[in-house]
């Protein structure tokens, strides 16, 4: 089946280019072609998981590349796919949303105008992104990049009657844009010094060291800007919340599994490129998002606002683990998270179609009206709350694992892990304080419950299947010590693996502290699932600096998954607490409590203001400096050829003075001599003999009267 696997994005985009053409003339309006194009691909996509999962081999790879384009036989770009277990993996994530979301869709956008172009347009997202999970080169998965980017502008905007939406549509596409400037920059850093664009290759060039130091760290972090733009990462992360305004299930497929995972999944597939200093700052990129998002969840009221910035938050997670040296870590929080929030938006989904309203304040008391709809919500935020036993728990407890070792290793940074930490408890508290305005208690618009109904089957199905599979169960069983995800996703060695070997203890200690993950656990280079940068002097990126290394970097790990598994499990049951607390017992009055800190919850309220500092600074700035080059343009530009045309007319009056006075003066005043002359000449002709006779004698008498005196 992987040798088959670059038909799975192919089948979606036969189905974008039938819906848009003729989708309107088909049957159903051709809903069921895209539905049935995605469902093929996800049972490829299994046929691929289920050959990976048997032959489990962390190194797995299947690595097929074809010439695609030679430029003047001096570099040849090669199209082809890379399947190892990463790729197996997002297929079958990206796959198995896309089509859970097909379906609900079916009964969410029933009736629309433009049933059909929004078929088509999921279909071409799923294209793009399938085509970027399968890339095996920097340049093809740019283009996929910028595909994806092309297509969610169209979903989001998909309502684009409204202005919001709109607004919503180009915000995302220029915001996103910004960080894929810097990682065209870095895609132009690699093939200017290493000449090439596949990963493999790359890695072998940085390897090689013909790319290396401060320009390596510029080119990883211009790579990581394009994740910060697609995966709303801060200062980026402003898109995502406005992305609302599409239909809801596209803000699943958005924020589950897809876009947002693309920087995730990018940061994952270049990880060995990363030297220690760009992976810190990938960390703190990551912590700051996902501290400033659940801040700014808390005091939302739409039930889809509170959703994206926990998607934000959560995206934040898998970053600052990626970049702590938690690669398993993020990956698997990737794949549980894909699960969970799919099953959040696509309940939010279902309580919007049955209320018709998005506001949490006009809600309450619907479990007894859309049980389904409640027990599947429950799960999924139990699992974004990180309880033991379902997928959120057992992802985000790596996370907070790798975070609490890499302070262990660099105690200047621990506020890493306290900071993410303390953010695990504030998800809790939010997600809860949702569940409770939504669905428990008693309604606050008795109208609208009144009216309030059970989604139909193929909306509330893919609401149990999500909820299924947001157990941790499926991702490793209680009674082993480590999961498939820990074996089949393992970090390969980095930049910073061949930074630490040609150094005694000392420096592998500094390594790891800056890859944040113990020695031992890096793969070694030979073979490495993502041609792994080989460690110098002949020493394996994986082997421990001296005897006993291995076990004190063992026991580091296991201290700090203890720790942080039970801090975790603390946190997140107080913030649990707190959210009953305060909106189902009625202990804590909240609006007593938002009075007492009115300025900050404002601040909160209105996203730490970062739309309107956007407005002042960026857009006002942008908009100022339009305005001066019109301006200039109308002023200095159009003034200076204004000018020279004026000059120009001066100067031509100057040569028709010329001209008429001087050249066609000279002309004239010697056709007129000559006509004088000519015309005195002639009166002398007069033909009479005594004329002439008159004046030869004249002309003697003056010559005798000249040689006389």
């Amino acid at each position: 089946m992987i040798r088959y696997a670059y038909i799975i994005p192919l089948l979606p985009l036969a189905s974008f280019f039938i819906n848009i053409a003729v989708g309107k003339r088909l049957p159903r309006k051709g809903d069921w072609l895209c539905l049935a194009t995605i469902l093929a691909g996800l049972v490829m996509s299994v046929g691929i998981f289920l050959e990976v999962f048997q032959a489990y081999d962390p190194n797995f790879k299947y690595h097929v590349v074809t010439p695609w384009l030679t430029v003047a036989d001096r570099f040849t770009i090669n199209a082809g796919i890379l399947v190892d277990n990463l790729t197996a993996v997002m297929l079958l994530v990206v796959t198995g949303v896309s089509t859970l979301v097909h379906l609900f869709s079916i009964g969410y956008m029933h009736g629309d105008p433009r049933y059909s172009r929004y078929f088509a347009y999921l279909s071409i997202f799923s294209f793009s992104m399938l085509g970027l999970v399968l890339s095996e080169s920097f340049f093809f998965i740019f283009i996929f990049w910028e595909l994806v980017g092309l297509s969610s502008y169209l979903l989001i905007g998909f309502w684009f009657e409204k202005k919001s939406a709109s607004d919503a549509g180009k915000k995302a596409f220029i915001t996103t844009h910004i960080g894929d400037v810097g990682f065209l920059i870095g895609n132009m850093i690699i093939f200017v010094t290493c000449g090439v664009f596949g990963f493999d290759e790359v890695f072998q060039a940085i390897g090689q060291g013909k790319l290396s130091g401060t320009l390596l760290t510029i080119a990883g972090i211009g790579v990581f800007c394009g994740a910060i733009g697609k995966s709303a990462q801060f200062p980026l992360h402003v898109w995502l919340p406005d992305a609302m305004e599409g239909p809801t299930p596209v803000s699943a497929l958005i924020h589950a599994a897809t876009m947002v995972a693309a920087g995730v999944y990018l940061v994952g597939r270049v990880y060995p490129m990363f030297t220690p200093d760009a992976f810190l700052f990938i960390a703190y990129i990551g912590f700051i998002t996902l501290f400033i998002a659940a801040t700014i969840a808390l005091t939302q009221n739409d039930i889809k606002k509170v959703l994206a910035y926990s998607t934000v938050s959560q995206l934040g997670y898998m970053i600052m683990g990626l970049g702590v040296g938690g690669y398993t870590a993020g990956l698997a929080h990737l794949a549980t998270h894909a699960a969970f929030k799919a099953c959040l938006f696509l309940g939010s989904g279902s309580v919007i179609h049955a209320l018709h309203t998005q506001d949490l304040r006009e809600m309450g008391g619907l479990r007894k009206k859309m049980p389904i709809t409640f027990v599947t919500f429950l799960i999924a935020t139990l699992a974004i709350a990180g309880v033991p036993g379902f997928s959120g728990f057992f992802s985000k407890d790596m996370i907070l694992a790798a975070a609490l070792e890499f302070g262990m290793r660099n105690p200047a940074h621990y506020v890493l892990f306290f900071g993410a930490l303390f953010t695990a408890g504030m998800t809790a508290f939010y997600m809860f304080r949702l569940v409770i305005m939504a669905f428990l208690g008693e309604p606050k618009d008795h109208h609208k419950f009144d009216h309030a109904h059970e989604s139909p089957p193929n909306m509330w199905v893919p609401l149990v299947v999500l909820a299924i599979f947001s157990f941790s169960f499926w991702f490793k069983s209680p009674f082993v010590e480590k999961g498939w995800v820990q074996t089949l996703i393992t970090k390969p060695a980095t930049v910073a693996d061949v930074v630490k070997a040609p150094v005694a203890t000392a420096s592998m200690e500094h390594a790891a502290v800056m890859t944040g993950e113990a020695t031992h656990a890096a793969a070694p280079a030979e073979g490495g699932g993502h041609g792994a940068v080989p460690a110098a002097h002949g020493e394996k990126a994986g082997a421990p600096a001296h005897a006993g290394a291995g076990e004190h970097d063992a026991h580091l790990a296991h201290m700090a998954h203890s720790y942080a598994m039970y801090s975790s499990v603390a946190v997140g049951t107080l913030g649990i607490f707190l959210g009953f607390v305060v909106y189902f017992f009625g202990w804590i009055d909240p609006a007593r409590v938002a009075n007492s800190v009115k300025p900050l919850y404002n601040f909160l309220l209105n996203k730490w203001y970062f739309d309107e500092l956007y407005d002042a600074t960026v857009i006002n700035g942008s908009i100022a400096f339009s305005k001066f080059l019109a301006w200039f343009d109308l002023h200095v530009v159009d003034g200076l050829v204004n000018l020279a045309a004026q000059l120009g007319i001066f100067v031509s009056f100057l040569v028709g003075k010329f001209d008429d006075y001087v050249v066609d003066g000279a002309v004239n005043g010697l056709a007129s001599a000559t006509t004088g002359s000519g015309s005195l000449l002639r009166r002398m002709q007069t033909g009479k003999l005594y004329h002439y006779v008159f004046v030869l004698a004249g002309g003697a008498l003056v010559i005798f009267l000249i040689k006389a005196f």
